[in-house]
Protein backbone atom coordinates (compact mmCIF):
# COMPACT_ATOMS: atom_id res chain seq x y z
CA UNK A 1 0.00 0.00 0.00
CA UNK A 2 1.07 3.83 -0.79
CA UNK A 3 1.33 5.03 2.84
CA UNK A 4 1.56 9.03 3.34
CA UNK A 5 2.80 11.46 6.26
CA UNK A 6 2.11 15.04 6.20
CA UNK A 7 3.60 17.45 8.11
CA UNK A 8 1.88 18.13 11.10
CA UNK A 9 0.71 22.43 11.17
CA UNK A 10 -1.19 22.69 14.12
CA UNK A 11 0.50 25.46 16.14
CA UNK A 12 3.84 24.06 17.50
CA UNK A 13 2.79 20.79 16.90
CA UNK A 14 6.11 18.92 16.37
CA UNK A 15 5.12 15.07 16.40
CA UNK A 16 5.01 13.28 13.18
CA UNK A 17 2.73 10.20 12.26
CA UNK A 18 5.48 7.45 11.71
CA UNK A 19 8.94 7.16 13.18
CA UNK A 20 12.03 5.56 11.10
CA UNK A 21 11.80 2.65 12.80
CA UNK A 22 8.38 1.88 12.14
CA UNK A 23 8.76 2.89 8.33
CA UNK A 24 11.31 0.48 8.21
CA UNK A 25 8.95 -2.44 9.30
CA UNK A 26 6.74 -0.85 6.81
CA UNK A 27 8.85 -1.11 3.85
CA UNK A 28 10.56 -4.41 4.97
CA UNK A 29 6.59 -6.06 4.29
CA UNK A 30 6.98 -4.05 0.61
CA UNK A 31 4.48 -0.85 1.49
CA UNK A 32 5.74 2.37 0.06
CA UNK A 33 5.92 5.36 2.42
CA UNK A 34 5.79 8.78 1.62
CA UNK A 35 6.64 11.32 3.81
CA UNK A 36 6.70 15.12 3.82
CA UNK A 37 9.92 16.97 4.00
CA UNK A 38 11.24 17.80 7.38
CA UNK A 39 8.11 16.31 8.81
CA UNK A 40 10.41 14.83 11.58
CA UNK A 41 12.63 17.55 12.39
CA UNK A 42 10.52 18.32 15.28
CA UNK A 43 11.11 15.08 16.93
CA UNK A 44 14.29 14.71 16.07
CA UNK A 45 14.20 12.16 12.71
CA UNK A 46 16.02 13.98 9.71
CA UNK A 47 14.81 13.27 5.88
CA UNK A 48 17.93 11.52 6.27
CA UNK A 49 16.90 8.92 8.90
CA UNK A 50 13.62 8.37 6.39
CA UNK A 51 15.68 7.84 3.25
CA UNK A 52 17.93 4.91 4.99
CA UNK A 53 15.11 2.86 6.10
CA UNK A 54 13.23 3.13 2.41
CA UNK A 55 10.98 6.03 2.51
CA UNK A 56 10.49 8.73 0.20
CA UNK A 57 10.35 12.72 0.58
CA UNK A 58 8.07 14.25 -0.87
CA UNK A 59 6.22 17.50 -0.86
CA UNK A 60 2.96 18.37 0.76
CA UNK A 61 0.54 17.59 -1.76
CA UNK A 62 2.32 14.24 -2.86
CA UNK A 63 2.11 13.17 1.24
CA UNK A 64 -1.61 14.02 0.70
CA UNK A 65 -2.04 11.50 -2.34
CA UNK A 66 -1.42 8.45 -0.90
CA UNK A 67 -4.15 5.45 -0.08
CA UNK A 68 -3.53 5.47 3.80
CA UNK A 69 -2.76 8.75 5.33
CA UNK A 70 -0.99 8.73 8.95
CA UNK A 71 -1.09 11.64 10.97
CA UNK A 72 -1.13 12.36 14.69
CA UNK A 73 -3.69 15.50 15.01
CA UNK A 74 -6.94 16.55 13.36
CA UNK A 75 -6.89 17.51 9.70
CA UNK A 76 -6.99 21.44 9.36
CA UNK A 77 -9.18 23.27 7.56
CA UNK A 78 -6.30 24.34 5.16
CA UNK A 79 -5.91 20.55 4.31
CA UNK A 80 -9.15 19.99 3.39
CA UNK A 81 -8.78 20.15 -0.27
CA UNK A 82 -6.33 17.30 0.02
CA UNK A 83 -8.88 15.04 1.35
CA UNK A 84 -11.59 12.35 -0.76
CA UNK A 85 -12.86 9.28 -0.39
CA UNK A 86 -10.34 7.12 -2.05
CA UNK A 87 -8.57 7.35 1.26
CA UNK A 88 -8.28 5.93 4.52
CA UNK A 89 -7.15 8.44 7.54
CA UNK A 90 -6.13 7.69 10.81
CA UNK A 91 -5.13 10.36 13.57
CA UNK A 92 -6.65 11.76 16.58
CA UNK A 93 -9.86 13.06 15.02
CA UNK A 94 -11.76 14.11 18.15
CA UNK A 95 -14.91 14.83 16.42
CA UNK A 96 -17.42 15.08 19.12
CA UNK A 97 -15.67 18.94 19.48
CA UNK A 98 -15.71 20.10 16.11
CA UNK A 99 -18.97 19.64 14.14
CA UNK A 100 -17.11 21.64 11.21
CA UNK A 101 -14.30 18.64 11.05
CA UNK A 102 -17.11 16.52 11.30
CA UNK A 103 -19.22 18.00 8.17
CA UNK A 104 -16.34 17.79 6.23
CA UNK A 105 -15.15 14.48 6.32
CA UNK A 106 -19.22 13.26 5.81
CA UNK A 107 -18.59 15.16 2.83
CA UNK A 108 -15.46 14.21 1.60
CA UNK A 109 -16.15 10.36 1.53
CA UNK A 110 -12.92 9.42 3.19
CA UNK A 111 -12.70 6.53 5.59
CA UNK A 112 -12.00 8.23 8.86
CA UNK A 113 -10.68 6.49 12.00
CA UNK A 114 -9.87 8.13 15.03
CA UNK A 115 -6.99 7.03 17.46
CA UNK A 116 -9.15 8.01 20.49
CA UNK A 117 -11.65 5.47 19.99
CA UNK A 118 -9.52 2.16 19.01
CA UNK A 119 -10.93 0.14 22.11
CA UNK A 120 -9.83 -2.96 23.34
CA UNK A 121 -12.61 -5.58 25.18
CA UNK A 122 -11.50 -4.61 28.28
CA UNK A 123 -12.17 -0.88 27.25
CA UNK A 124 -8.90 0.13 27.72
CA UNK A 125 -8.11 2.71 24.67
CA UNK A 126 -4.53 1.91 24.14
CA UNK A 127 -3.95 4.50 21.16
CA UNK A 128 -5.04 7.29 23.37
CA UNK A 129 -3.21 6.02 26.74
CA UNK A 130 0.03 6.61 26.06
CA UNK A 131 -0.90 10.60 25.88
CA UNK A 132 -2.90 10.71 28.15
CA UNK A 133 0.36 9.38 30.46
CA UNK A 134 2.07 12.00 28.65
CA UNK A 135 -0.73 14.79 28.98
CA UNK A 136 -1.29 13.57 32.56
CA UNK A 137 2.80 14.26 33.47
CA UNK A 138 2.61 17.68 32.33
CA UNK A 139 -0.36 19.17 33.26
CA UNK A 140 1.25 19.47 36.45
CA UNK A 141 4.77 20.26 35.35
CA UNK A 142 3.56 23.18 33.23
CA UNK A 143 0.37 23.85 35.90
CA UNK A 144 3.46 24.47 38.84
CA UNK A 145 5.21 26.32 36.04
CA UNK A 146 2.10 28.68 36.18
CA UNK A 147 1.94 29.48 39.86
CA UNK A 148 4.77 31.53 39.86
CA UNK A 149 4.19 34.88 40.42
CA UNK A 150 6.30 35.72 37.32
CA UNK A 151 3.58 34.12 34.99
CA UNK A 152 0.75 35.99 37.01
CA UNK A 153 -0.15 32.98 39.28
CA UNK A 154 -0.25 33.45 43.10
CA UNK A 155 2.92 32.32 44.15
CA UNK A 156 2.90 28.98 45.76
CA UNK A 157 4.97 26.38 45.46
CA UNK A 158 3.45 22.90 45.14
CA UNK A 159 5.55 21.18 47.80
CA UNK A 160 5.41 23.79 50.26
CA UNK A 161 8.74 24.31 52.42
CA UNK A 162 8.95 22.89 56.21
CA UNK A 163 7.46 25.37 58.12
CA UNK A 164 5.10 26.52 55.33
CA UNK A 165 2.03 24.63 53.92
CA UNK A 166 2.35 23.31 50.78
CA UNK A 167 0.08 23.87 47.55
CA UNK A 168 -3.36 21.92 46.90
CA UNK A 169 -3.50 20.27 43.87
CA UNK A 170 -7.33 18.95 42.92
CA UNK A 171 -8.28 16.82 39.99
CA UNK A 172 -11.35 15.70 38.38
CA UNK A 173 -10.83 12.49 37.02
CA UNK A 174 -9.16 8.97 38.26
CA UNK A 175 -8.45 7.32 34.86
CA UNK A 176 -5.22 7.71 33.27
CA UNK A 177 -4.71 11.33 33.15
CA UNK A 178 -5.25 12.09 36.29
CA UNK A 179 -3.60 9.13 37.96
CA UNK A 180 -0.14 10.64 36.09
CA UNK A 181 -0.91 14.22 37.09
CA UNK A 182 -1.37 13.00 40.95
CA UNK A 183 2.14 10.92 40.61
CA UNK A 184 3.64 13.61 39.70
CA UNK A 185 1.92 16.15 42.34
CA UNK A 186 2.60 13.76 45.23
CA UNK A 187 6.22 13.43 43.93
CA UNK A 188 6.45 17.26 44.45
CA UNK A 189 5.29 16.88 47.68
CA UNK A 190 1.70 18.54 46.85
CA UNK A 191 -0.96 17.89 49.02
CA UNK A 192 -3.74 16.06 46.25
CA UNK A 193 -7.40 15.42 45.95
CA UNK A 194 -8.98 13.18 43.25
CA UNK A 195 -12.44 13.24 42.28
CA UNK A 196 -14.12 10.47 40.01
CA UNK A 197 -17.79 8.60 39.86
CA UNK A 198 -16.30 4.85 39.89
CA UNK A 199 -16.10 3.65 43.33
CA UNK A 200 -13.96 0.68 41.97
CA UNK A 201 -11.61 3.08 40.22
CA UNK A 202 -11.18 5.08 43.65
CA UNK A 203 -10.65 1.74 45.06
CA UNK A 204 -7.53 0.95 42.83
CA UNK A 205 -6.10 4.46 43.60
CA UNK A 206 -6.25 3.91 47.04
CA UNK A 207 -4.33 0.73 46.50
CA UNK A 208 -1.42 2.93 44.57
CA UNK A 209 -1.21 5.80 46.46
CA UNK A 210 -2.58 5.19 49.88
CA UNK A 211 -2.85 7.94 52.66
CA UNK A 212 -1.21 10.26 50.45
CA UNK A 213 -4.18 11.35 48.09
CA UNK A 214 -7.53 12.00 48.96
CA UNK A 215 -9.58 10.29 47.29
CA UNK A 216 -13.25 11.72 46.93
CA UNK A 217 -16.31 10.40 45.20
CA UNK A 218 -17.69 12.80 42.60
CA UNK A 219 -20.45 14.45 43.23
CA UNK A 220 -21.72 18.64 43.71
CA UNK A 221 -21.05 19.17 46.91
CA UNK A 222 -17.18 17.28 46.69
CA UNK A 223 -16.59 18.87 43.25
CA UNK A 224 -17.61 22.92 45.28
CA UNK A 225 -15.87 21.89 47.78
CA UNK A 226 -12.21 20.50 46.51
CA UNK A 227 -12.16 23.49 43.92
CA UNK A 228 -12.18 26.53 45.97
CA UNK A 229 -9.64 25.07 47.99
CA UNK A 230 -7.51 24.73 45.20
CA UNK A 231 -4.23 26.04 43.84
CA UNK A 232 -3.97 24.17 40.75
CA UNK A 233 -6.88 22.15 39.08
CA UNK A 234 -6.73 20.04 36.36
CA UNK A 235 -9.68 18.84 34.49
CA UNK A 236 -8.96 14.85 33.40
CA UNK A 237 -12.58 13.52 32.45
CA UNK A 238 -12.93 11.54 29.34
CA UNK A 239 -15.96 9.79 27.87
CA UNK A 240 -14.71 7.82 24.77
CA UNK A 241 -16.32 9.38 21.74
CA UNK A 242 -18.34 12.39 23.58
CA UNK A 243 -18.16 15.53 24.67
CA UNK A 244 -16.69 16.31 28.71
CA UNK A 245 -19.36 17.24 30.87
CA UNK A 246 -19.11 20.65 32.36
CA UNK A 247 -18.45 19.65 36.17
CA UNK A 248 -17.12 23.37 37.70
CA UNK A 249 -19.34 26.42 36.32
CA UNK A 250 -18.24 29.77 36.62
CA UNK A 251 -19.78 30.71 39.74
CA UNK A 252 -17.39 28.27 41.37
CA UNK A 253 -14.39 29.49 39.12
CA UNK A 254 -15.12 32.41 40.93
CA UNK A 255 -14.86 31.28 44.43
CA UNK A 256 -11.10 30.21 43.59
CA UNK A 257 -8.19 32.48 44.65
CA UNK A 258 -6.74 34.83 42.29
CA UNK A 259 -3.40 33.67 40.63
CA UNK A 260 -4.88 30.05 40.87
CA UNK A 261 -4.46 28.02 37.59
CA UNK A 262 -6.90 25.89 36.00
CA UNK A 263 -6.06 22.95 33.46
CA UNK A 264 -7.72 21.17 31.40
CA UNK A 265 -6.47 18.19 29.68
CA UNK A 266 -9.17 17.07 28.11
CA UNK A 267 -10.19 20.60 26.32
CA UNK A 268 -10.35 18.71 23.30
CA UNK A 269 -13.05 16.99 23.35
CA UNK A 270 -14.87 19.81 25.20
CA UNK A 271 -13.84 20.64 28.54
CA UNK A 272 -15.39 19.92 31.88
CA UNK A 273 -14.93 23.46 32.89
CA UNK A 274 -17.13 26.09 32.24
CA UNK A 275 -15.00 28.61 31.35
CA UNK A 276 -11.95 27.20 29.97
CA UNK A 277 -11.56 27.52 25.86
CA UNK A 278 -9.08 26.13 23.97
CA UNK A 279 -5.39 27.79 23.84
CA UNK A 280 -2.62 27.10 22.13
CA UNK A 281 1.56 26.07 22.83
CA UNK A 282 2.11 29.94 21.44
CA UNK A 283 -0.53 31.44 23.27
CA UNK A 284 -1.27 29.24 26.35
CA UNK A 285 -2.78 30.97 28.64
CA UNK A 286 -5.66 33.88 29.62
CA UNK A 287 -6.70 35.18 32.81
CA UNK A 288 -10.94 34.77 33.50
CA UNK A 289 -12.49 35.36 37.20
CA UNK A 290 -8.99 35.93 38.03
CA UNK A 291 -7.74 32.62 37.03
CA UNK A 292 -4.99 31.44 35.11
CA UNK A 293 -6.62 28.93 32.32
CA UNK A 294 -4.56 26.66 30.19
CA UNK A 295 -6.50 24.63 27.50
CA UNK A 296 -3.65 23.37 25.09
CA UNK A 297 -5.07 20.60 23.15
CA UNK A 298 -2.03 18.88 21.99
CA UNK A 299 -0.06 18.72 24.91
CA UNK A 300 2.29 16.06 24.47
CA UNK A 301 3.24 18.12 21.18
CA UNK A 302 5.56 19.84 23.90
CA UNK A 303 8.28 16.84 24.36
CA UNK A 304 7.65 15.20 20.53
CA UNK A 305 10.87 12.98 21.23
CA UNK A 306 9.18 11.54 23.74
CA UNK A 307 5.68 11.44 22.22
CA UNK A 308 5.76 10.38 18.96
CA UNK A 309 8.04 7.37 19.99
CA UNK A 310 5.16 6.24 22.20
CA UNK A 311 2.64 7.34 19.94
CA UNK A 312 3.82 4.77 17.63
CA UNK A 313 4.64 1.79 19.88
CA UNK A 314 1.32 1.56 20.04
CA UNK A 315 0.12 3.23 16.90
CA UNK A 316 2.22 0.31 14.03
CA UNK A 317 0.63 -2.72 14.58
CA UNK A 318 -2.55 -1.01 13.58
CA UNK A 319 -1.26 0.74 10.75
CA UNK A 320 0.24 -2.61 9.62
CA UNK A 321 -3.28 -3.91 9.90
CA UNK A 322 -4.54 -1.44 7.41
CA UNK A 323 -1.60 -1.30 5.15
CA UNK A 324 -1.63 -4.91 4.88
CA UNK A 325 -5.73 -5.26 4.38
CA UNK A 326 -6.70 -2.06 3.61
CA UNK A 327 -10.38 -1.28 5.01
CA UNK A 328 -10.91 -5.23 5.38
CA UNK A 329 -8.81 -4.81 8.27
CA UNK A 330 -11.78 -3.44 10.41
CA UNK A 331 -13.59 -6.63 10.19
CA UNK A 332 -10.47 -8.44 11.45
CA UNK A 333 -9.83 -6.55 14.85
CA UNK A 334 -12.81 -5.31 16.75
CA UNK A 335 -10.99 -2.97 18.28
CA UNK A 336 -9.52 -1.03 15.29
CA UNK A 337 -13.29 -1.33 14.15
CA UNK A 338 -14.64 0.82 17.29
CA UNK A 339 -11.91 3.21 15.79
CA UNK A 340 -13.80 3.73 12.54
CA UNK A 341 -15.96 7.42 12.95
CA UNK A 342 -16.61 8.09 9.64
CA UNK A 343 -17.03 5.62 5.78
CA UNK A 344 -18.52 6.05 2.79
CA UNK A 345 -20.63 9.65 4.01
CA UNK A 346 -21.78 8.15 6.92
CA UNK A 347 -21.13 9.03 10.68
CA UNK A 348 -20.94 5.79 12.22
CA UNK A 349 -19.56 6.01 15.78
CA UNK A 350 -22.31 5.54 17.84
CA UNK A 351 -20.68 7.91 20.94
CA UNK A 352 -20.74 10.47 18.23
CA UNK A 353 -23.61 10.07 16.44
CA UNK A 354 -25.23 11.53 19.92
CA UNK A 355 -23.06 14.22 19.80
CA UNK A 356 -24.64 15.09 16.35
CA UNK A 357 -27.84 13.39 15.72
CA UNK A 358 -28.95 15.56 12.66
CA UNK A 359 -25.78 14.54 11.04
CA UNK A 360 -26.65 11.34 11.68
CA UNK A 361 -30.08 11.00 10.54
CA UNK A 362 -29.00 13.43 7.51
CA UNK A 363 -26.20 11.11 5.91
Amino acid sequence: MKIGVPKEIKDQEFRVGLTPASIKVLTQQNHQVFIEENAGIGSGFSNEDYQKVGATIVDTQTAWHQELIIKVKEPLSSEYKYINQEQILFTYLHLAADRSLTEFLLKSGVTAIAYETVQLADGRLPLLTPMSIIAGKLAVQIGARYLEKQQGGKGVLLGGIAGVEQGNVVILGGGIVGTEAAKIAVGMGAKVTILDVSIDRLAYLETLFGSRVELLYSNSQHIAQAVIKADLLIGAVLITGKKAPILVSRELVKKMSEGSVIMDVAVDQGGCIETLRTTSHSQPSYIEEGVIHLGIPNLPGAVPWTATQALNNNTLPYVLKLANQGIGALKQDASLALGLNIQSHHLVHPAVQQVFPDMAIAH
